[in-house]
């Protein structure tokens, strides 16, 4: 409906778009990603390509992938509408992803502790334009400001029709 698109839709919208939407194709994608991706072998040793709904609960705040990293934090919704995201954003960088509407809690401490304790070079934010997508934002202001290190930053916004703003 237009409420998810322009952000306004409650939670049980939110929820009920989620569940009947986006989980079954996350889980359609993955499941073609572990049949084209993993070997017999592997999925006999129970290897497995999985998705998280909340991923930034699972992200450690030491890893060695954050040093030197050049950090990108975006809404998830942005790479389902951006067609190029991955080429114009994620290559080079070290990606977190997450839904401030649908995820529980605040990304400020996780990502304060993420920018404090390893040696990021620069923070991008991705996000739509709609007004969920300034949770994200916020979060992710919050965090450089609170550790206390000047880091290079900015932010892209994109609209609802796929192009970005300036």
């Amino acid at each position: 409906t237009q409420t998810i698109l322009d952000g306004t839709a409650d939670e049980k919208t939110m929820l009920n778009y989620y569940s009947r939407t986006i989980e079954p194709i996350v889980s359609a994608i993955a499941d073609e990603m572990k049949r084209k991706f993993l070997t017999k072998t592997a999925r006999t040793q129970n290897q497995s390509i999985e998705f998280f709904r909340n991923p930034f609960k699972l992200v450690p705040v030491n890893a060695s992938y954050f040093e030197n990293a050049n950090l990108l934090i975006a809404a998830d919704c942005c790479a389902y509408a951006y067609a190029d995201f991955h080429n114009k954003f994620i290559r080079y960088r070290i990606t977190l992803i997450g839904c401030p509407k649908l995820d529980e809690g605040d990304y400020s401490e996780k990502l304060t502790q993420i920018i404090v304790e390893n040696n990021i070079k620069s923070v991008t934010i991705v996000r739509m334009e709609v007004p969920c997508c300034g949770g994200i934002e916020h979060a992710a202001k919050h965090a450089i400001q609170a550790s206390g290190k000047f880091l290079p930053w900015n932010v892209i916004t994109i609209s609802t029709e796929g192009q970005i703003i300036d």
